[in-house]
């Protein structure tokens, strides 16, 4: 062969592989065609890309959907469970039936299950980033698509299934590494036990769960997302078929659940070669599963996060921070009568053992909760309408945080008749003793020795406000509860919060020595003139004089 002669046949052959290279970068693979190792489609949009691709620095390969301008981030893996461990020779095709077949040297790694045989199938990678096997003679739906097989990721456009009647599922299933797609430990679904619900489990765990369905939102995810987070539910007799975003190609969104277990969502930037998290659940500490225990409440605003609900106490002698639970601090007493605790603006707890009845009203189920003393704690379950329905809890209530803004969201904690008089009567006598301290502030006798309550108060300061208002001045007079007031200085004599959490705590910590009160006016054991509360200059505001009248 001359020299002319090889050039041009290896020009040839070049050129058909370029021609090959660029006919397999379209959207379509058809049955006389197939995809090797560097071969990839590409969607109309340019927005999605799938291939063979190894993870990280894995060895195995798998077959796989990316984004085009960030290629380290895929949506979808085929072989999860079936990794190419020698790329040499392994292909992708489509059978005539339209099955999808990852095959080397002949024998199959992976295949697609096809829902009826197609005469001229065709696969395609679409805009949403769904891989789809249509017919040409019947392109009306699809054969197969990767929606219907969730990997990590749900883009717009796919759904999370649950059908308790059909049995189907969709759900994400985390990666097992950043180097291993295989299904990991954490998994993102829905949950239809009572009512609907959002969750992410570890295994058979509880990691997460957003709340039962209340008609207009999860109970524990109130609507605080902006408005272009456009999820779509379908529900059938208060179960939740599935749920969908719509595909909307002005807001490039993805949503993840990651192998530490964390649930993300994620937005393209503006350039379109980056990616920007505007959600992560959890959240915060209280969106971990039961993170107070039984009967506990938590709230990311205290410290610590848990508290029990009002008649219940920690559980263990050690449990001071009350992660351990709560128990009750009063046997409940049935046959005599319990009573109900209100409780608002909280994420309901789980449903472990429950009654629902979606017609019976409130207090219809506060009748029904009370006959059965295995009843912990009933609500309404919607919030529409006013309020309708009956749910009843049995068993102890786990996993109750404090959420913001759902006053509307009551629940109603059984409780010893006990508990709900010891809460009056504790308030009562909170408002008997101010009253009290009140009186005596109001009737001292000047020339007595002070009440010792009054001379333990301890008035000395560490810069609690600024230096102008470290003195304040009333004038002697009489107010509304008829007190005698003066001059006096508060800043300078009240202990600081820091000091009182650490005498506090600390039973061997030394103390001041008590000062005189700034409402109290006995003559001071204090040397120093700045301590006396009132001057005589001061004293003759106010003060008052009678007059003896004499005969002329």
């Amino acid at each position: 062969m001359s020299f002319p002669q090889f050039t041009l046949l290896l020009y040839t052959i070049i050129h058909a592989v370029t021609f090959l290279k660029f006919s397999l970068g379209a959207d379509t693979l058809f049955p006389d065609q197939k995809i090797v190792n560097g071969q990839t489609l590409i969607s109309q949009n340019q927005m999605f890309e799938m291939g063979f691709f190894y993870p990280g620095t894995s060895i195995k390969g798998f077959l796989g959907i990316w984004y085009k301008s960030t290629p380290d981030v895929v949506v979808w893996v085929a072989n999860r469970n079936n990794p190419i461990t020698d790329s040499q020779g392994v292909l992708l095709l489509i059978a005539r039936n339209g099955t999808l077949v990852i095959s080397r040297g002949g024998g199959i790694i992976w295949s697609s299950n096809s829902s009826w045989p197609a005469s001229s199938p065709i696969l395609q990678l679409l805009d949403t980033g769904n891989l789809v096997v249509v017919d040409k003679a019947n392109n009306t739906s699809y054969i197969w698509q990767s929606f219907d097989y969730p990997s990590d990721t749900r883009l717009p456009g796919m759904k999370m299934v649950d059908n308790p009647a059909t049995g189907e599922e969709k759900y994400l299933t985390s990666w097992r590494s950043p180097d291993d797609p295989s299904p990991g430990d954490f998994i993102y679904k829905i949950e239809n036990h009572g009512l609907a619900e959002v969750v992410i489990l570890r295994g058979e765990m509880k990691r997460y769960r957003t709340g039962p369905w209340n008609g207009i939102y999860m109970s524990g995810t109130p609507p605080r997302t902006p408005s272009f987070f456009k999820t779509n539910g379908v529900f059938k007799k208060d179960i939740l078929i599935s749920i969908l975003e719509p595909y909307n190609s002005s807001n490039i969104e993805r949503v993840t659940i990651d192998q530490s277990g964390f649930f993300q969502r994620y937005r393209m930037s503006e350039r379109g070669d980056k990616w920007n998290i505007v959600l992560t659940i959890p959240r915060d500490p209280c969106d971990y599963y039961a993170q107070c225990g039984p009967y506990g409440v938590c709230s990311i605003e205290r410290v610590p996060i848990c508290e029990c609900l009002k008649g219940f106490s920690p559980g263990g002698q050690g449990d001071w921070d009350w992660s351990g639970g709560c128990t009750r601090i009063r046997p409940l007493n049935c046959e005599n009568g319990d009573g109900f605790l209100e409780v608002k603006g909280v994420k309901f707890p789980d449903m472990l053992k429950f009654w629902l009845n979606t017609s019976m009203s409130l207090g219809e189920c506060r009748g029904e909760c009370l006959k059965n003393c295995n009843c912990t704690a009933y609500a309404n379950p919607y919030l529409t309408g006013g309020g309708s329905g009956c749910l009843m809890w049995f068993g102890d209530l786990i996993d109750i945080r404090e959420i913001h803004g759902v006053d509307r969201q009551i629940i109603y904690i059984r409780v010893p008749v006990s508990e709900l008089a010891n809460t009056d009567i504790s308030c009562l006598w909170s408002f008997l003793v101010l009253l009290d301290l009140l009186g005596y502030a109001c009737n001292y006798k000047t020339e007595e020795t002070s009440p010792l309550y009054i001379s333990a108060w301890l008035w000395v300061s560490s810069d609690l406000i600024e230096p102008g208002m470290a003195i304040m001045e009333r004038k002697q007079g009489y107010g509304a509860n008829g007190c005698m007031y003066e001059r006096y200085k508060f800043a300078e004599k009240r202990p600081v919060m820091s000091s009182v959490l650490f005498m506090l705590a600390n039973e061997e910590a030394i103390l001041p020595e008590p000062k005189e009160p700034g409402f109290f006016t006995e003559t001071s054991s204090s040397s120093n003139e700045e301590d006396h509360i009132s001057t005589s200059e001061e004293s003759k505001k106010g003060s008052m004089t009678i007059s003896d009248l004499e005969a002329r």
